[in-house]
């Protein structure tokens, strides 16, 4: 393969991740429109939904490593609108390689991320298409607009009882805002929040991700393509006032997950917040 055949395959990959042709409830969301959020996947452990994910080239996808401490027998669905029912345009792949990050703190939820291999390629529609990945140096004012998506609980719940929470059957999107690491740190506790994540979140409450939602996508649109900052992690609780979500951030991991995906790689594209980040002059009361 001669470079500019490979520079070729590279653009042209770029151009497709982060594009949703037909995109023109977490916690305080609503239903999602079928094939708005191509890369959305679903995890599934025995047929059921267990975590969420996404789909980063034709053979991977990028998860949560805290939702995959127990036993084997994963699969991934694809092109899902609905956990019942008819879903036309759904791909199942079973899971065959689980690749945790190395430095995943079961304690801490720092470097929460896992890479998962497809058992074959998909191909790619208007319904299943990969998203674009933060590269290193993204940046992220507080206040970026950002959704979240997934199947995960509608409602608060203890984790003893998560499996008598209210989950919805059609696929939920929620639009919540950036939240900047000084000022999430100080409300979910000072030392919590580390580089390795980024937070989001209505302060006044009511919107949020949930039990459920983990290892599923944050994303912001810059110029037509979506591009994936963060991974669903942990909170403390759901949509509660002053307590935003903690993610995963995505452009801290480029050089890992190119470690690992060694050929048709994903599309990583840097995201540029415009003027200054009101975040850098936070003080955290008490402090």
């Amino acid at each position: 393969m001669t470079l500019r055949t490979l520079i070729l395959i590279l653009l042209i990959f770029v151009s497709v991740c982060g594009t949703a042709p037909l995109n023109g409830r977490i916690v305080g969301g609503e239903d999602a429109p079928p094939g708005y959020w191509p890369w959305q996947v679903s995890v599934q452990l025995r047929g059921k939904h267990f975590c969420g994910g996404s789909l980063i080239n034709k053979e991977w996808v990028m998860s949560a490593a805290h939702c995959f401490s127990g036993p084997s027998g994963w699969t991934v669905s694809l092109g899902l609108q609905s956990l019942q029912g008819a879903n036309p345009n759904k791909v199942s792949r079973n899971v065959v390689k689980i690749i945790l990050h190395p430095n995943y703190d079961s304690k801490t939820y720092d470097n929460d991320i896992t890479l998962l291999r497809l058992s074959s390629p998909v191909r790619f529609t208007d319904y299943i298409r990969p998203v674009c990945l933060a590269a290193s140096g993204s940046v992220f004012n507080n206040g970026t607009d950002s959704w979240v998506t997934g199947w995960g609980a509608v409602k608060e719940g203890g984790e003893a009882v998560v499996v008598a929470l209210p989950f919805p059957q059609t696929l939920q999107e929620v639009e919540v805002p950036v939240v900047g690491n000084r000022q999430c740190n100080c409300l979910n506790g000072v030392g919590t929040v580390t580089d390795n994540m980024i937070c989001a979140g209505v302060l006044a409450g009511g919107k949020d991700s949930c039990q459920g939602d983990s290892g599923g996508p944050m994303v912001s649109k810059q110029g037509s393509v979506w591009v994936q900052s963060g991974i669903v992690s942990f909170g403390s609780g759901c949509a509660r006032p002053n307590l935003p979500g903690v993610y995963s951030r995505v452009s801290r991991y480029q050089s890992w997950i190119k470690s690992r995906i060694r050929s048709n790689r994903p599309g990583f594209v840097q995201f540029i917040s415009s003027g200054l980040d009101p975040d850098s002059s936070y003080t955290c009361p008490g402090l």
